[in-house]
């Protein structure tokens, strides 16, 4: 498992940390990619995390997107120094993307939810060691 340092991001108050981790990586060039965020209320309001809006785009310019609702099902409220921690996992077939986007938050008080950017990443895996070749006569 290779693991690279956090990427932090801050936007009124609200700092999320994320942190990429290499899951696995088979002779099948499939790379399993985790990540880590971490979401953290720095302001003297109460907020609640409505949901997200980031995307994946590998080198060879696939995306894959996640605007859901919400994080696997919970819609989290935050007291003022409090934090939401997040993990999930991408499988894709290249060794390099880009994770970015951002959380829908919506502060107490508000009514209209504010999108609070997340820190841009890259996933970017160690090329194969070994490759096997198949040769035919």
């Amino acid at each position: 498992m290779q693991t690279q340092d956090f990427w932090i991001q801050e936007s009124d108050g609200i700092v999320v940390s994320a942190r990429p981790v290499l899951m696995q990586e088979d002779c099948d060039k499939k790379f399993w990619w985790g990540y880590y965020l971490c979401i953290e209320n720095q302001t003297n309001d109460k907020i609640r995390l409505l949901g997200k809006n980031w995307k994946i785009t590998d080198e060879a310019g696939n995306s894959y997107v996640d605007n859901t609702v919400g994080f696997k099902g919970e819609l989290p409220e935050l007291e003022p120094g409090e934090y939401f921690e997040f993990t999930s996992e991408a499988p894709l077939d290249f060794a390099n993307a880009v994770f970015y986007g951002s959380c829908q938050v919506l502060r107490e008080g508000q009514n209209v939810p504010h999108e609070v950017k997340i820190p841009t990443f890259s996933l970017s895996a160690p090329q194969l060691r070994h490759r096997r070749r198949r040769i035919v006569n």
